[in-house]
């Protein structure tokens, strides 16, 4: 009977020694260009670990969860490929589990890690981060990285974006392009993006000179039906509205429905901007202008500090901010900008905006 492959053999084939192999296998900090190595030869071969007694001796699963509210929406898929390229190179599976914006269905979630059926887990909260979350994390028995806001204080690494300047830079692009009765299409206000942007709006009319009008708001989902429902009941009331600011590109894309349906014209009539800058911008008709929240970097910035925690767990914890940017489409009028100088743009445009209405945080 022919032996399998040991790791004697997967060390001659990747052409390292056999302690670097060990500590692939047994899920110990390495670089990242031996765990490829070790990873390839082991699959050539066809190395098959025992999992359970590794597990049993080392308490590593190889394996990290990604909580998420939508498996759905473009900007978790933008997140889950890029979370996936990181842990994969570093010898991780990806687990997913859509909690559909439940709060307490993601309590569960981190309660469950004191089962340590994964090594790590990613959360992105959508209403936010409660008392309940917070202590589910702080007695979790395995690191966990939040993407989102999380109060002052928290011991959790964390990755945000930042809609308040998103929604600056898009106001002050619509300003700037003439329009005066610009209107908000927004998701609920109970969900820590629909808050979020609320606020923002409000302030960027303040900053901008324009009057705040309760009439030229709309609430509803962060869907595209939703989107189009919403935008209806807004255009209805307010047909002298001359641009839309929408909180989601799924929002924008149903606006752009109801606008092609009443034959106005984009940008001409009614400029539309979305956000999250998500594949489906581009491809809509008309292109859509959008505010990036860097979802795509978010998930590589959420995926290596959770690598970071495991390798290291005494690291205090840490925030990482990504930076938003416009890209600038026909919906608007504009052609597309490069990605650097939209975050250019980006810098600069809040940059001016803080200034003319004082420092804010």
């Amino acid at each position: 009977m022919t032996e399998g492959p040991t790791i004697t053999t997967i060390a001659q084939r990747a052409g390292l020694s056999i302690a670097s192999v060990s500590r692939v296998l047994n899920g110990l900090p390495t670089r990242e260009d031996t765990v490829r190595r070790v990873m390839r030869a082991a699959d050539e071969l066809g190395y098959v670990p025992n999992s359970v007694a590794r597990s049993l001796r080392n308490r590593r699963t190889h394996q990290i969860a990604f909580a998420l509210s939508d498996i759905g929406n473009p900007v978790y898929v933008a997140m889950v490929r890029e979370i996936q390229a990181v842990l994969k190179a570093a010898g991780y599976r990806l687990l997913l589990h859509s909690t559909e914006g439940d709060p307490e269905d993601e309590v569960c979630v981190l309660r469950g890690l004191r089962e340590r059926y994964v090594d790590g887990l990613i959360i992105s909260p959508l209403r936010g981060v409660g008392e309940e979350h917070i202590e589910a994390v702080t007695t979790a028995r395995v690191p966990v990285v939040v993407v989102g806001p999380v109060p002052e204080g928290t011991p959790v690494d964390t990755v945000r974006g930042d809609s308040r300047t998103g929604v600056l830079l898009a106001m002050d692009h619509l300003h700037g392009l003439g329009r005066r009765r610009i209107g908000l299409l927004n998701g609920p206000l109970g969900t820590a993006p629909g808050a979020a942007r609320a606020a923002a709006y409000r302030e960027a009319l303040e900053l901008l000179g324009l009057p705040y009008d309760e009439s030229l708001v709309e609430v509803g989902d962060f869907t595209r039906d939703r989107g189009a429902r919403a935008a209806r009941a807004l255009l209805a009331r307010a047909p002298g509205l001359d641009a839309l600011m929408c909180a989601s590109d799924l929002i924008a894309l149903g606006a752009l429905d109801v606008l092609r349906e009443q034959g106005r014209d984009v940008p001409g009539d009614v400029a539309v901007v979305g956000m999250d800058d998500t594949e489906l911008a581009s491809v809509a008709w008309p292109s859509l202008t959008s505010v990036s929240l860097g979802w795509a970097e978010r998930g590589r910035a959420a995926a290596r500090l959770l690598l970071d925690r495991l390798r290291d767990g005494s690291l205090p914890p840490r925030v990482v901010t990504v930076e938003p940017g416009l890209m600038v489409r026909c919906s608007t009028g504009g052609g597309p900008r490069t990605a650097f100088a939209t975050r250019a743009l980006a810098r600069a445009s809040a940059r001016a905006l803080a200034l003319a209405g004082g420092d804010r945080p």
